[in-house]
């Protein structure tokens, strides 16, 4: 075992309740009938198990990164229920037997407040102006999409997590000339700058935080894999490729797919979540892996 990098903190990333569990029924109670009724159903099931919702795997398996007393990845709550609500919560965590021992209830207020001071990477939630509110900050956070039929990958032990490029990982500083003006200018740009390397996207610091996870392992051990699953095609890859090393930052594969659909893709890597900025792409993904929904740039202004 290589030893951990040095001065390395853990990979913290904040989750609401209704990513990490299924809260479907509470939640129609709380949309029909209000903050109060909620309050009561909750408090009347606290000792009913929730489900398992659509990160719950996604979590075990950046748990399982700890297996070996490393303390590679932290993951904590970050709820807008109250603690009284939280309960319900709390007792499933300790049902599955998940080691998960710090929260922030908020009863109702933003949660956003709390990603800072806990040191988060990464905020997953499903509630889309938090996730917004915590992108406007500078933080990776995306909304958690699961169409219900995304295939469970918890017997396969290897993390594995897709990006899109453009308005994730990178700025939406090429998509936002494709938009506005064209493919012929989009290709003419990357070609132009095919040496200067992107700016950095709301996921950069994430994906940088996970590429140091990842260093802790032989390369030849690593359970974490990573790729970049893009619309791009040649000749506008080449200024991807030059931009992560100018990062200094890997992905493990890069599928260039030209404007091809992405899902069958992202089957085929066994992806355990995929991050995307474009709603249809990540509609069409949903279908077959849990996909986070990234509202960032021009495709998500006005909305």
């Amino acid at each position: 075992m290589q030893e951990k990098p040095q001065g390395a903190d853990p990979l913290i990333i904040g989750l609401s309740s209704r990513v990490l569990f299924d809260l479907g029924e509470s939640h129609q109670v709380f949309t029909s009938k209000g903050l109060e009724a909620y309050q009561q159903h909750q408090v009347a099931k606290e000792n009913e198990i929730l489900p398992k919702g659509p990160a719950f795997n996604l979590v075990q398996k950046l748990i399982n990164l700890n297996a070996d007393g490393e303390g590679r990845v932290e993951i904590l709550l970050i709820s807008r229920n109250s603690a009284d609500t939280g309960l319900r919560i709390f007792n499933s965590i300790e049902h599955y037997q998940l080691p998960i021992t710090r929260a922030a209830f908020c009863s109702g207020r933003d949660p956003f407040v709390y990603i800072k001071p806990f040191g988060c990477r990464l905020f997953l939630s499903a509630d889309e102006m938090d996730v917004r509110t915590a992108l406007n900050a500078g933080f990776a956070a995306a909304r958690i999409i699961n169409a219900g039929k995304a295939v469970s990958r918890s017997g396969d032990k290897e993390l594995r997590i897709a990006f899109d490029g453009d308005a994730v990982l990178f700025s939406d500083e090429a998509e936002r000339i494709f938009q506005q003006r064209g493919l012929d200018a989009f290709h003419h740009n990357e070609s132009a700058k095919s040496h200067h390397a992107l700016p950095g996207g709301p996921f950069k610091g994430f994906l940088a935080a996970l590429n140091q996870v990842q260093q802790s392992y032989p390369p030849e051990t690593c359970p974490i894999r990573t790729a970049l699953v893009t619309a791009r095609s040649a000749p506008a890859h080449k200024r991807v490729i030059l931009t992560l090393r100018s990062w200094n930052i890997r992905l493990d594969e890069s599928v260039f797919l030209g404007g091809l659909d992405k899902r069958k893709f992202l089957e085929a890597f066994h992806t355990d979540i995929f991050f995307d900025d474009q709603r249809s792409h990540c509609a069409s993904a949903a279908d077959g892996v849990t996909t986070g929904h990234v509202p960032y740039g021009v495709k998500n202004e006005g909305e």
